[in-house]
């Protein structure tokens, strides 16, 4: 039996809008289940269903096999890290963490020794005796957390605890949570927007979008197997490129670039001959100059981003745009016409009407 189940959830608001649709998924003990998705998409609702901040419309949500949707947050034992830390600005970090364990009335013994283990766990030792005001962002979120892990319950929420934070204090905090995880083994669900959070904490990432679950799976999965178009676009940096062509005769045509299938082991498209299909490749899924058993390129280049470790490459074949990842010491020149090839085993191709991987 999984730790946490929800069957088939639904929130919907008393105007009507329907905010998350037949929602299912079954969480193991101890999974850091990862929530993505665009703004508006459902994760943070969904979220709340499941601390009991709000109500469920339909649909139900277990905990070790027991229904819960009309438990309240205390009796679902989960403790919830906010974005906005949510910490109370007159009490000092000792008191912020502590203060579960009070409202509990739990010893003012027990509470000293388990505030200075989650102290210590989080880096916070020397910063107790201080206020909120006098700590940096990632202090703070860290304290946030300490006041959600000292409780010692066995589910974890976080909703978008790293976005009021810089990017070095993300990458920062990242790590610290990873390793929180680690020692405490609670059952972790993390909402985010970005998808890099969700690739680098997650077992399994949940994708939403309009309040649908596009797709379940490890980053793995999600990056190398996404089921459409949108989770396809949504999972790698640089996101992927899409091209959209006309099949015609075994082959797509993209223009004056033509792609012949028939040199693709495995690909039969005679149900889409004359229809519309959406070509895909990864910016890093390219290499350069002309390679066997790929798709040949020729391109004009129109940009170039160098970040250090890589090249954004923007390039321009015909009317399509795209992007390409390369290594800086490859760094082409403005302008200047590249020959690149997409090996046959990184094409991703779609059906243009409903956005579905073609297998």
């Amino acid at each position: 039996m999984a730790y946490i189940t929800l069957k088939n959830i639904n929130k919907i608001y008393p105007n009507g809008y329907h905010a998350v649709h037949d929602f299912n998924i079954e969480i193991e003990k101890g999974e850091f289940i990862v929530f993505v998705g665009p703004s508006g998409c459902g994760k943070s609702t969904t979220l709340r269903m499941i601390a009991g901040l709000e109500d469920i419309s339909n649909g139900d949500f277990l905990i070790n096999g027991n229904r819960a949707n009309e438990l309240g947050p205390r009796e679902r034992e989960v403790a919830m890290v906010f974005q906005s830390y949510a910490l109370y600005p007159q009490m000092t970090v000792f008191d912020n963490i502590a203060f579960g364990l009070t409202l509990q009335g739990v010893d003012e013994e027990v509470i000293e020794q388990r505030v200075k283990k989650t102290a210590a766990i989080l880096g916070l030792t020397d910063y107790l005796d201080r206020l909120p005001r006098a700590l940096s962002g990632g202090q703070r979120q860290r304290v946030a957390i300490g006041r959600a892990i000292i409780r010692k319950v066995g589910i974890f929420l976080m909703d978008e605890p790293l976005s009021n934070l810089d990017a070095k204090q993300r990458v920062t905090m990242r790590s610290e949570i990873a390793q929180i995880h680690k020692e405490t083994g609670a059952t972790t669900i993390y909402v985010t927007h970005d998808q890099t959070e969700a690739m680098t904490l997650a077992d399994r990432i949940v994708v939403m979008k309009d309040g649908y679950v596009q797709q379940i799976g490890t980053p793995y999965e999600l990056y190398f197997n996404p089921v459409n178009v949108f989770v396809a676009g949504f999972i790698g940096e640089p996101p992927m490129n899409f091209i959209r062509g006309t099949v015609k005769d075994g082959k797509i045509h993209f223009g004056e670039n033509v792609l012949d299938l028939n040199a693709m082991p495995g690909t039969d498209l005679k149900s889409y001959e004359g229809k519309e299909i959406i070509f895909g490749f990864r910016p890093e899924g390219i290499e350069l100059g002309k390679h066997d058993n790929a798709y040949h390129v020729s391109a004009q280049v129109e940009l170039t981003e160098m970040l250090g470790d890589n090249t954004n490459v923007y390039i321009t074949t015909g009317e399509d745009k795209a992007i390409l990842k390369v290594d800086p010491h490859d760094t082409p020149e403005l302008d200047e016409t590249i020959e690149f090839s997409i090996p046959f085993e990184h094409v991703y191709l779609f059906d243009a009407e409903t956005e579905s991987r073609v297998k």
